[in-house]
């Protein structure tokens, strides 16, 4: 065994993203010697986080608090635009609504309470942050001002490239060192089980690193195509991945075999709608703009022709991580988002990609036949019975749920309903994007990772996707970078203190 290179570290953290950065950040501010271990080379590395677009749900009571992320609002844009107020009480009902109630409440009340103030340390870290204009906001009162809507007002600067890109500046400045291509593999302990470093591949060898602690913030299993089939099920397996190739599941089996309780919802991921022809994992040239988040406004039908979602059950923020899983569960795996010229000009960025799966038409007779797998005249069929059912005497407003239903049809539309009647159509092929995996371990209040008795495994923490017990069945937008950041942060906190000790 080689140990090369290493030095001797108090912490090591294992992985590269936000929550492991916020890790290390945190570690050494407390005064331990730090180093990141990521198993990608240099140009992939960051995890899931480099793939995002770097939103990030925050309490914040107004638009002062929201200026303390965001130095650079003008007393203009403070004073003309509508950015509301996202408070713990919000935060809390959206938790437990898109849960189903099952989010752990002490995981749950320490990612609340803490997003704003962990927000904030990371823009002292050098996270840039700006106010998401093009995404999470309408222009209204004749376009003469924007309101933020969905509870979502912040995003990194440069999206999740530019948080990992100033994350990874912020270890270099402060002595953290990033070893790249270096896998970890398992952990090491000794007889009474504290944690004592781990085994890594490096440089084609096996090495072990000695530390007096390690924070595991390596990501979930969604990366891997056995594991996703054996624990969300039949048919996962075919399931594109949006983000990184390296989140296998690895840093959770290390836990797991260090006798880790498992914990959370491990048949539950977040997963969307996604390009039918992306490729299998993320590329980082397009970024997230695979996805394809416009549905509120139009309609989806599967291969029988047939809408089988309500498409405007609530805001995007709050639907869209559940809608890859009934995506992939409609036959063949895919669907095809209609939209007409009412709502062509209004469709999100990702919609003028080159690289998409898109047909067109100047009647709906014709589109309908260029979609591919789809029963024509059975979706021609399900477009007029959906424009006789839209309540055209609800004002359409894409800023509010407007109620703008249908009414009478097998599953109605309960907003932002439009007859899909003016040429020319659009129809974009879709199938299901998995994001991340909700299952993991079971963690204290301090960021330990505990074993099957319920006592923390000394030496051992974990953070971002690793955790589990925070989402059940759904995720309400913005919230994994957030919970990265608070849980890295914890984590990162609770390792220094622990050394000190040893």
């Amino acid at each position: 065994m080689s140990t090369t290179d290493f030095s001797k570290p108090d912490v090591i953290v294992v992985g590269a993203g936000n929550a492991a950065c916020s890790a290390a950040l945190a570690a050494r501010e407390g005064g331990a010697s730090v180093i990141l271990l990521e198993a990608a080379p240099i140009a992939d590395c960051g995890g899931n986080s480099r793939y995002t677009a770097g939103l990030m749900r925050v309490v914040y009571n107004g638009v002062d608090d929201l200026a303390q992320l965001i130095p650079d609002l003008t007393e203009a844009e403070k004073k003309t635009h509508d950015y509301g107020a996202y408070t713990a009480e919000h935060y809390y009902d959206d938790m437990g609504r898109i849960t189903q109630y099952r989010t752990d409440p002490e995981l749950c009340e320490i990612l609340i309470t803490r997003s704003f103030e962990t927000l904030v340390w990371l823009r002292k870290k050098g996270v840039r942050f700006q106010a998401s204009y093009g995404r999470q906001s309408y222009k209204v009162d004749g376009g003469k001002r924007y309101k933020f809507w969905g509870g979502l007002a912040a995003e990194t600067w440069g999206g999740g490239p530019g948080l990992i890109e100033n994350e990874h500046k912020a270890c270099e400045r402060e002595g953290i060192r990033i070893f790249y291509e270096t896998p970890a593999i398992s952990l090491m302990t000794g007889d009474d089980g504290v944690v004592l470093g781990v085994r890594a591949k490096h440089g084609g060898r096996n090495v072990e690193i000695r530390s007096r602690a390690v924070v595991l913030a390596c990501g979930g299993f969604e990366s891997n195509a056995e594991m996703r089939t054996r624990y969300l099920g039949p048919g996962w397996d075919l399931a594109k991945v949006r983000g990184t190739r390296y989140n296998t599941g690895l840093g959770i089996q290390m836990a797991l075999d260090a006798g880790a309780m498992s914990y959370g919802h491990w048949s539950g991921c977040h997963a969307v709608g996604w390009d039918m022809n992306a490729p299998p994992f993320g590329d980082l040239a397009v970024g997230d703009q695979f996805q394809k988040h416009s549905y509120p406004w139009g309609i989806m039908v599967n291969a029988r022709g047939e809408r089988f979602v309500d498409e405007g059950a609530d805001f995007r923020n709050y639907t869209y991580a559940r809608y890859g899983r009934v995506i992939l569960e409609q036959p063949g795996m895919f669907a095809w988002q209609i939209f007409d010229a009412k709502i062509i000009p209004m469709l999100r960025d990702e919609y003028r990609i080159k690289q998409v799966t898109k047909a067109r038409a100047d009647t709906l007779e014709e589109l309908v036949k260029k979609l591919e797998g789809v029963n024509a005249e059975a979706c021609l069929r399900e477009i007029l019975e959906y424009n006789k059912a839209v309540r055209t005497d609800v004002p359409f407003n894409m800023a509010v749920k407007d109620g703008r239903c249908t009414t009478g049809l097998r599953i109605n539309k309960s907003n932002w309903a439009n007859t899909v009647a003016e040429p020319p159509f659009e129809a974009y092929g879709v199938t299901c994007g998995v994001t991340f995996s909700f299952g993991g371990v079971k963690i204290s209040r301090e960021g330990e990772v505990e074993d099957t008795a319920g006592k923390p495994i000394p030496g051992l923490y974990a953070a971002g996707e690793m955790v589990g017990g925070i989402f059940y069945h759904n995720y309400p937008g913005g919230t994994g970078l957030t919970s990265g950041a608070v849980f890295g942060k914890l984590a990162g906190t609770s390792a220094a203190r622990y050394v000190k000790t040893k």
